[in-house]
């Protein structure tokens, strides 16, 4: 049976995707098999997971899946681990709205059992830090709270202060001292991806790799970590369901998935529920490969950071061809956000450059300084498409810079926000999809398995 625990934090910005990066590399270190989660809709820090633990990190979302795909999904992959780590999303109690706890960090410990670790900014903090702690423990007495790890803590003196205020309340797991080495580098949709600080954006070769052993090694001087592990009880996985969707009967069918620096926003359980739904999945990259793989039955196009590659993907000419080829033969075609943008007409990047897309939609994406959208939809297609029957509900979440500018076609979804405001999303054109949310497929899985059909039938 595994250890496990859900890492979370006051409030985003306190430090905590940096201290679970440390915690993460300085465990897998130790020879540990390591499993990463991550709460809510991100899809930047599950890269950063892997990376630190060479172990897919895949969503869990109170919100966006139900109940009892969400156990089946955490149990498969945690009974493969020794250790298990959850890192939050935003504060603790943070999640849709401000009425009830759906789709927060302690929501999903509880659903979990998990007990929480909390992740508190102390900088500038000295007894007020006690006040806070006790805000925190007491707010939810369903929830269980392991103890607090004090992040960037400036002095042996001010360590003594905090753990003198602490004295009486959670247990101080971890103090991490302030260093501005260790900040992680960040842009418009959050932090700089895995696969971008990888590839030498601003640094060498190298730099994932020693910013992730920098952590660990930040983490392992302020945290005694056989202790943290012994403090933690053991998960009992006999509690959670082992019931996986029926295999399909039917011959395969390959559907293209574009995965590169340009596109990289899926989430894990999606390709899995393809899979599942019949799917022999083929990735290919829109940045580097001249032609798509052979013999595809679908086509989908999920969401990145294709602004910030957009000469490249102006560049390859013969894929943006083959692309448009592939659109105008009816089979399925699924774009979300930045993979809606490369369907359209061009693309405006941040210095107000226009360049070609593929052209399948009419239109032109233009990225803008302020945020677009941010939030979770529930989402209902307005035709029939790749995804079933007209009204075809699903779950996902929106969140861009980037704005569509001229005449759409038909919108592809009537979309609901957490504050009951609707809205139209993306287009729908023939056997195409396209729009600015992301959608987790866990949230109607019948929606994957018409993708699929839909293939197969082309």
């Amino acid at each position: 049976m595994p250890k496990a625990l859900v890492l979370a934090g006051t409030h985003s910005g306190c430090g905590k995707t940096s201290v679970c990066l440390g915690l993460l590399r300085a465990l897998a270190r130790r020879g540990l098999r390591v499993q990463p989660f991550k709460a809510g809709p991100d899809f930047i820090d599950p890269g950063l997971h892997a990376a630190a633990t060479a172990t897919p990190s895949h969503n869990l979302d109170t919100w966006m899946q139900p109940e009892a795909a969400l156990r089946v999904l955490f149990a498969r992959r945690a009974r493969k681990a020794d250790v298990v780590v959850v890192e939050g999303a935003m504060g603790l109690f943070d999640g849709r709205g401000g009425a009830d706890e759906a789709g927060s960090t302690a929501h999903l410990a509880k659903l979990l059992g998990l007990p929480a670790l909390l992740v508190v900014d102390a900088a500038s903090q000295a007894r007020s830090v006690a006040a806070l702690a006790l805000g925190f423990s007491r707010f939810d007495p369903d929830l269980r709270l392991a103890g607090i790890i004090l992040n960037r803590v400036g002095s042996d003196r001010h360590e003594a202060i905090l753990r003198e205020a602490l004295a009486s309340g959670l247990p101080v797991l971890g103090c991490l001292r302030r260093d501005a080495s260790l900040t992680l580098p960040s842009r418009h949709l959050g932090l700089v991806t895995a696969a971008d600080i990888g590839a030498g954006i601003g640094a060498d070769s190298a730099a994932l790799e020693h910013i992730l052993d920098a952590l660990a090694d930040w983490v392992e001087q302020g945290v005694d970590i056989p202790a943290l592990l012994a403090a933690l009880p053991e998960l009992d996985l006999s509690t959670f369901p082992t019931m996986e969707p029926a295999s399909a009967l039917a011959s395969p069918v390959r559907i293209g998935i574009a995965r590169d620096r340009a596109f990289c926003f899926l989430y894990e359980e999606n390709l899995r529920l393809l899979e599942a739904a019949g799917a022999e999945l083929a990735f290919f990259s829109p940045l580097a490969d001249a032609e798509l793989p052979e013999g595809l039955g679908g086509l989908y196009l999920p969401g990145g950071y294709p602004e910030l590659s957009a000469p490249a993907l102006a560049a390859n000419a013969p894929l943006r061809a083959q692309v448009r080829a592939f659109c105008a033969s009816g089979r399925p075609v699924w774009a979300e956000c930045g993979g809606y943008m490369y369907l359209l007409e061009s693309l405006t990047d941040g210095g107000g450059v226009a360049h070609p897309m593929c052209g399948v939609l009419p239109g032109r994406a233009v990225l803008r300084t302020k945020r677009a959208a941010l939030g979770y939809r529930e989402a209902r297609t307005l035709l029939p498409g790749p995804f079933g029957p007209a009204g075809t509900a699903v779950r996902g979440h929106e969140f861009h810079y980037s704005e569509h500018e001229g005449e759409p076609e038909q919108p592809a979804y009537a979309l609901t926000a957490s504050d009951g405001a609707e809205t139209l999303d993306g287009q729908a054109v023939g056997n195409i999809l396209g729009g600015w949310l992301h959608v987790h497929l866990a949230s109607n899985p019948q929606a994957a398995q018409a993708f699929v059909d839909a293939a197969r039938r082309c």
